[in-house]
């Protein structure tokens, strides 16, 4: 008995190892004409309207063939077995990527593809890149349309996979409460590599002869993005107003910082982090620590790098006011007993000389506190602290030392400028008793000049001394004007 083989054509399709069907759109083409009829122009939008009408075309396409990849894919006894239970297969999402066939074949086109879901008998879901074409002869009718479906879910999920790694990366920069920029030094490194291949062997050297080094190199930065933190710690409306204004933000000393941070990529140092000083867009001051790195795989060219900005402003503030505080008296404003105490310790231990003591002590204190509260006595304190610190100026120090008691100290300063410190001090006094005629600022006091091998000890008693004869005169005045019945004992 002799077989007769099939035609290669049938042989082909059985044995292809991609699923494949033939199908019969005749119905959907006669429904397709019905809706032209009626005046349907935009299929997309009216398929989407109502997913209903995708599923009506659905249920007139007819299953001509299928091949024995295609009963495997979809784990199907036979081709009646999946006929059977083609809507478990063709489901949920799939009316939706649906809507694109059928938008090609209304729009005359004799092949398409999509990308699908599907399912198996079994209830697999899968990701199906779906292929078809109008075979010859069909173009009209779509009586027979050669459908291809590729079981493509591992790299749909690999690709799903990617997508969500790369939406948590973003999110993690975007919504990172620190400053972050992603930034192309390409062209630096590619600046630095010239200075090795010329014989340039220490950078600092060379920087130190040819500064406009450093800022060619800082006009080489590309800054690829910048997160929400930066646009907020440098106060700008959107990037592309930072990216315009970057020598607002990156000026002053900040060359001096960007030069030690070249060194470091000259070294090698592809991780490095520094206090630096940058400004806002509103001309405000942000003290920030920078770290710095190269990210990884970049180490080859330095084409993405990361910086972090660490807003450290406020810190600085308040270790700048603990600073403050350490050295100065609150309620006057100038300087305390500790560091006056420091200061003769500094101007003895260093050997300056000449140096000048001015000792001051204002006058009927703790009768103003009896008499009118500590609030008045406190607002001659805080008076006589700004008629000092106008005094001394920048070069001398202030300092309260005690309840009522005030020094001055001078360095380098001998007895003529002693003398004119107290001239000075007398002649700011009577301007601020002018606008406070009611409560007069009276101080007592005396200064004396550094002798030969006098230590400041020495020298601060001396004055001391001064201070006291001078109080003594001015009780001993008043003691004699006064009615004996208003005489007291004296603050």
């Amino acid at each position: 008995m002799t077989i007769e083989p099939r035609p290669i054509e049938e042989s082909a399709f059985d044995l292809a190892p991609v699923s494949m069907w033939i199908e019969d759109f005749s119905g959907v083409r006669a429904l397709m004409d019905e809706w032209r009829a009626e005046g349907v122009e935009d299929i997309r939008a009216f398929l989407e309207a109502d997913l209903s009408r995708v599923a009506a075309c659905s249920r007139r396409i007819r299953v001509i063939k299928v091949n024995a990849r295609t009963l495997d894919l979809y784990e199907a006894q036979d081709m009646a077995h999946l006929v059977e239970n083609l809507g478990s297969v063709f489901r949920d999402e799939m009316l939706q990527s649906h809507v694109n066939e059928l938008s090609q074949l209304w729009a005359g086109e004799t092949s398409f593809a999509s990308t699908a879901v599907n399912y198996s008998l079994t209830g697999r879901r899968m990701d199906i890149q779906l292929r078809g074409t109008v075979l010859p002869g069909s173009e009209d009718s779509l009586e027979r349309i050669l459908l291809t479906c590729e079981d493509v879910t591992a790299r749909e999920e690999a690709r799903r996979r990617e997508l969500v790694s790369r939406r948590y990366a973003e999110g993690i920069f975007e919504h990172s409460p620190v400053s972050l920029w992603v930034e192309d030094f390409s062209q630096i490194r590619h600046l630095l590599e010239n200075l090795r291949s010329r014989g340039i062997v220490d950078l600092r050297v060379f920087t130190d002869v040819h500064p406009e080094f450093v800022r060619q190199c800082m006009g080489e930065i590309r800054v690829i993005d910048v997160n929400r933190a930066t646009l907020e710690m440098f106060c700008a409306p959107d990037k592309r107003t930072l990216l315009s204004r970057l020598r607002d933000v990156f000026r002053d000393n900040m060359e001096q910082h960007f030069r030690e941070q070249l060194i470091e990529l000259w070294n090698h140092h592809y991780y490095h982090s520094r206090e630096v000083v940058n400004y806002a867009l509103d001309g405000t001051e942000r003290a920030v620590i920078m770290h710095f790195a190269v990210l990884p795989g970049h180490e080859h060219d330095w084409s993405l790098v990361q910086v972090a900005l660490t807003d450290i402003t406020a810190r600085k503030k308040a270790e700048a006011y603990l600073a403050y505080l350490g050295k100065h008296d609150v309620l006057t404003g100038v300087h305390n007993r500790a560091f006056y105490i420091d200061e003769l310790n500094r101007l003895e231990r260093q050997g300056v000389r000449p140096v000048s003591v001015a000792m001051l002590d204002l006058n009927g204190l703790k009768g103003v506190n009896d008499a009118l509260g500590h609030d008045a006595g406190d607002q001659l304190l805080r008076r006589l602290g700004e008629v000092l610190k106008e005094a001394a100026g920048d070069t001398n120090h202030a300092a309260r030392i005690g309840g009522d008691e005030f020094a001055v100290v001078m360095p380098r300063a001998g007895e003529p400028e002693a003398q004119a410190m107290l001239d000075t001090i007398k002649r700011l006094l009577a301007v601020n008793n002018r606008f406070h005629f009611a409560a007069p600022l009276v101080v007592s006091m005396g200064a004396a000049s550094s002798q030969a091998g006098e230590s400041m000890e020495s020298l601060v008693k001396r004055a001391d001394q001064r201070m006291y004869e001078d109080k003594r005169k001015f009780y001993s005045e008043m003691d004699r004007r006064a009615p004996p019945a208003a005489q007291s004992a004296h603050g």
